[in-house]
């Protein structure tokens, strides 16, 4: 059970990367694509989703710990603590953006930790 949480979690921090990549160094581009933004809006929103993709890269940061920290219960504790954060960002997202978010944060994170607290 254990490694399909950490599969799972895997998961997560690659959608995240994913995520940082298109609102920082891949928005003007694919990332705009990816919001369905013109041109113009793009330009106005930028600073906003870059310091949008930065966040997302803390969360992409305490998964990672989760997965290098050599004790256990600190790797575990970064875990859960990031895909809470995870899971309560894409809820607020589903709130205010988009409900798709929900789907694409916050079912993943809810199921690794699921799968984390049964392993």
């Amino acid at each position: 059970m254990i490694f399909i949480a950490q599969v799972v979690t895997g998961l997560v921090l690659l959608i995240h990367v994913y995520i940082v990549l298109l609102e920082t160094v891949l928005f003007r581009t694919r990332g705009r694509r990816v919001f369905g933004l013109s041109a113009e809006k793009a330009e106005i929103v930028q600073p906003a989703m870059s310091n949008q993709g930065c966040y997302n890269g803390f969360l992409v940061a305490a998964l990672a710990v989760g997965f290098l920290h050599p004790d256990p219960a600190t790797a575990r504790a970064f875990t859960v603590f990031g895909l809470c954060c995870v899971a309560v960002a894409g809820v607020w997202g589903a709130a205010t953006v988009a409900r798709r978010i929900l789907f694409v944060q916050t079912v993943p994170a809810g199921i690794a930790l699921l799968l984390l607290q049964l392993a």
